[in-house]
């Protein structure tokens, strides 16, 4: 694993995609705020899948018809997952 400050990724970009592009663990750390790790990405990373495009259909026609749940709070949502 290699590590930079989000100054280092700025000044040495080229270098530190390398590292990615060739397996290696990259952390980007920003001072007191969220780290992030470099990933390479593939465009099949990003394609819809016929699953994926039908289950959201379905998801939009329930919501549409009013097949859903409502919670007032996480509490009531936790308690209702836990009962299923």
């Amino acid at each position: 694993m290699r590590s930079f400050t989000s100054r280092e990724f700025r000044a040495n970009q080229a270098q530190v995609f390398a590292l990615a592009d060739a397996g290696e663990t990259v952390v980007i750390r920003r001072r007191g705020k969220q780290d992030y790790t470099l990933t390479p990405v593939d465009d099949d990373d990003f394609q819809m899948t016929p699953k994926l495009m039908e289950d959201i259909l379905q998801a939009r026609r329930d919501l549409a018809e009013g097949r859903t749940r409502h919670f007032d709070t996480a509490e009531d949502a936790i308690r209702y997952y836990d009962s299923i």
